[in-house]
């Protein structure tokens, strides 16, 4: 299970919210219905600057940075790698 941030824009209106699921479209999809269907999601009302006719749900996983940088030296530079 992970963690995802599910940002929706749709008829002027703007959601912002988490989301526990597997990491597959169907997982993820299940997870923003049921998350929709508490009726625990505050709806922010954007007025006319956001266009009408575009409506989109983005998604991103949600990195809590718990697990340490690794690094890699590369022609004498210390470089971050696996972030």
């Amino acid at each position: 299970m992970r963690k995802f941030l599910v940002q929706i824009n749709a008829y002027q209106y703007h959601a912002k919210f988490e989301v526990m699921a597997d990491d597959n479209v169907e997982s993820i999809e299940n997870s923003i219905v049921d998350k929709l269907g508490e009726k625990g999601v505050k709806w922010e009302y954007l007025g006319e600057m956001m266009d009408p006719k575009i409506k989109r749900i983005t998604y991103e996983e949600v990195v809590d940075g718990t697990r340490p940088v690794q690094t890699k030296t590369v022609l004498g530079v210390e470089v971050a790698v696996g972030v």
